[in-house]
């Protein structure tokens, strides 16, 4: 069920695209400051750590290319974290096959409170980091869709490439192994 802020964002997005595909320059920097904070929130949490930046910068550059295919199926956020995905799984593999095997950190916990505060919620971001680290890597992503950008299910299954019913049963098992780790 679509709620009334997200018609919302898919109207203001829908005009800013039209002005865009007009030749307003202008559109196209409203479109990167409403959704580059959000793409980079979703690079960090699929383990980028040193080039998040430049992966959201590419992510753009890729949607802005191809912007005459979005055919707002889905809302255009949905679609740019699906371009940022299969950028990413690109850079993976390319990265594969010239050897750097690099490992990613799934999790960064950013606090700005008190020492106290801090310590605790390092704390409590280091085991859901390790609970998150045992998921595979489709749970992963579906609970981080889920719980981090609070994606649905159709967009976390188009993001993926998946089924809703698929991404349901993910991150029902994800919800499920990172409950049982945190009890342990």
């Amino acid at each position: 069920m679509i709620d009334a802020t997200q018609q919302e964002d898919a109207s203001v997005d829908g005009v800013l695209i039209e002005q865009w595909k007009a030749g307003d320059q202008r559109a196209a920097t409203a479109i990167v400051e409403r959704h580059a904070e959000a793409l980079a929130r979703f690079a960090a949490r699929l383990g980028v750590i040193d080039d998040v930046d430049e992966l959201v910068q590419d992510t753009f550059v890729r949607a802005f290319s191809a912007m005459d295919t979005f055919r707002a199926d889905s809302s255009l956020r949905t679609w740019l974290f699906t371009i940022q995905r299969r950028l990413l799984i690109d850079r993976r593999r390319a990265n594969a096959r010239r050897g750097k095997d690099i490992e990613l950190e799934d999790m960064h916990a950013i606090s700005g409170f008190d020492a106290l505060d801090t310590m605790v919620a390092n704390e409590a971001a280091q085991r859901v980091t390790n609970a998150m680290a045992r998921l595979t890597r489709m749970q992963r992503d579906v609970f981080l869709l889920r719980v981090q950008e609070g994606r649905n299910y159709k967009e976390i299954a188009e993001i993926l490439g998946s089924t809703e019913g698929a991404a349901r049963v993910h991150y029902h098992n994800a919800m499920r192994a990172v409950k049982e780790f945190l009890h342990d």
